[in-house]
């Protein structure tokens, strides 16, 4: 992807877009892809960078999702089994099986939780993963070292998929442009056009030059996350909102606490939620909480009782109790929910929502990560029929995502990257010091910097940092003390001064420090 080759073909532009669509988390970048594997026209536009927001601050996992199950909600279910098993066909380079145990600490769980389990397997089909079954004391310990075995009688082991969110909308990102899209981030969709009452394109900024576009599109799709308000808004500003926010957060650990290769769920905690403790990149990821909030922000940042409930969880399911020194980084998101009235938001519906307005503006919210190629077919299915465009079938079943493949990496850091890994491998036989790692607590080589600017789009340091690699997420001390090189080799490919440099790197590091665990 080529950000500049992005922006002369928006202003080439000699007709209307087919799609313009508004948002490039999981739900917008999906959207591209599917509505240009069909043949249409396709622009996306990212305010910030891609999977900025909720989608790169998931729990990491592609599932069915067992919480869903206990609810009663067999179709969300069946519908996400399905999509986990499409994933991780269309991208085993990011998606793999991963092991879950739940450990039963009185006498009725195991066998509660087996049965239920075994429903879920059920709904599975062929596009299951391996069968769940009931573990022993002994067995369980064994699958999670590092459990707490005070009154351990034993646990249930069942499977689901893992995988890396951002590095995903980053494939997402690439494979629309393999297909023709037109994909750019840091442009702000500040307002739409009408022409007679019908939204006829939207009127952008380009966050790094100023500079104004206004770019015509047939059907413009809002697809923003938390923010869909702010843009349905503008096309009209008498309509009330449509998503309440409700925020999850997660603490990382060192993997000592977590030793195997297996992940800890808590079925149901205080408030309603799923906990996973869940290893990830050589740390452990625990969360999340379910916490409503009014303030709906781009850089979210936990509150004390949600810092508090978590490590309270943390301890009691751990063998060894992590104190406040031992947390590695903090990150928060914010799930959009569609509100359907009051009530708590752990019993909001993850189901997703598309709305079309009177004047055409066609919004897509809720759902989640696993869902996200269905809710994409879903919406371009509506957007066809708003532009007047000849309705195509979807075709994103059996797509492969940028970077399918199923050869070995021997390379730790160059598996994310997939059929990728061979270019990166070519640009440090190029320059052999851009093997060098960017921190000694962080698994990242400076030529992921390097192929993070000339491939990938990113711009920033935060964008390197926190969503082409995850070392925000991983050691958010550690990533601070990166900021200055990663600046440095951004600063030469993106032909930057050293005033940028210093201002990108001073920016990171106050950027770091809300990720760090402390009282907030």
């Amino acid at each position: 992807m080529n950000r500049d080759q992005s922006l002369a073909r928006l202003d080439d532009a000699a007709e209307p877009f087919d799609l313009l669509v508004v948002g490039g988390g999981a739900t917008g970048l999906g959207t591209a892809v599917d509505a240009a594997r069909r043949g249409h026209r396709v622009a996306l536009l990212e305010r910030d960078d891609f999977a900025k927001g909720t989608s790169s601050r998931s729990t990491k996992l592609v599932h069915g999702g067992v919480r869903y199950l206990r609810q009663g909600n067999v179709s969300l279910v069946l519908e996400a089994l399905k999509e986990r098993g499409l994933l991780g066909r269309n991208a085993p380079h990011l998606v793999h099986n991963l092991a879950f145990v739940i450990p039963a600490y009185h006498w009725w769980e195991g066998p509660f939780y087996g049965i239920g389990l075994k429903v879920y397997d059920r709904l599975a089909g062929q596009l299951g993963l391996q069968p769940s079954r009931r573990l022993d004391r002994d067995q369980t310990i064994d699958r999670i070292q590092g459990i707490e075995t005070a009154n351990l009688i034993g646990g249930v082991l069942y499977h689901d998929g893992q995988f890396d969110d951002a590095r995903l909308a980053v494939h997402l990102a690439m494979t629309a442009d393999d297909l023709g899209a037109v994909v750019a981030n840091h442009i702000e969709v500040e307002d739409v056009t009408k022409h007679e009452g019908v939204v006829t394109g939207v009127v952008a900024r380009d966050r790094e030059s100023g500079r104004r576009l206004q770019i015509g599109g047939r059907c413009v799709i809002n697809a923003t996350g938390v923010f869909v308000d702010c843009l349905r808004q503008r096309d009209d500003p008498g309509v009330s909102n449509l998503v309440r926010a409700s925020q999850g957060i997660h603490l990382v650990l060192p993997k000592a606490f977590l030793p195997g290769d297996a992940a800890i769920m808590v079925p149901k905690t205080a408030d309603g939620r799923v906990l996973f403790a869940v290893p990830w990149h050589d740390r452990v990821v625990v969360g999340t909480t379910d916490t409503p909030v009014d303030t709906i922000a781009a850089e979210p940042r936990a509150l004390d009782q949600e810092l508090d409930f978590v490590m309270r969880h943390a301890r009691r399911y751990l063998a060894h109790d992590p104190g406040e020194d031992d947390v590695l980084s903090v990150f928060a998101g914010l799930r959009p929910l569609v509100d359907s009235g009051g009530g708590p938001t752990a019993a909001l519906s993850r189901d997703h929502t598309i709305v079309v307005s009177e004047s055409g503006l066609v919004t897509v919210t809720g759902g989640k990560w696993t869902t996200y190629r269905k809710m994409a077919q879903e919406v371009v299915d509506q957007a066809e029929m708003v532009a007047g465009v000849r309705p195509r079938a979807c075709a994103t079943e059996s797509l492969r995502i940028h970077g399918w493949t199923h050869a070995r990496i021997d390379e730790d850091y160059l598996r994310p990257y997939g059929a990728d890994a061979e270019r990166l491998r070519q640009l440090t036989r190029e320059q052999p010091g851009w093997l060098e790692r960017l921190h000694p607590r962080l698994p990242y080589r400076e030529v992921e910097v390097v192929w993070a600017a000339r491939e990938e789009m990113a711009r920033t340091v935060e964008d390197v940092l926190a969503r082409r690699t995850r070392a925000l997420l991983l050691d958010a001390d550690a990533s601070a003390a990166a900021a200055a090189r990663v600046a440095e080799l951004l600063a030469a490919e993106l032909g930057r001064d050293p005033d940028w440099q210093a201002r990108q790197t001073d920016q990171f590091r106050q950027l770091a420090d809300g990720y760090r665990f402390g009282p907030r």
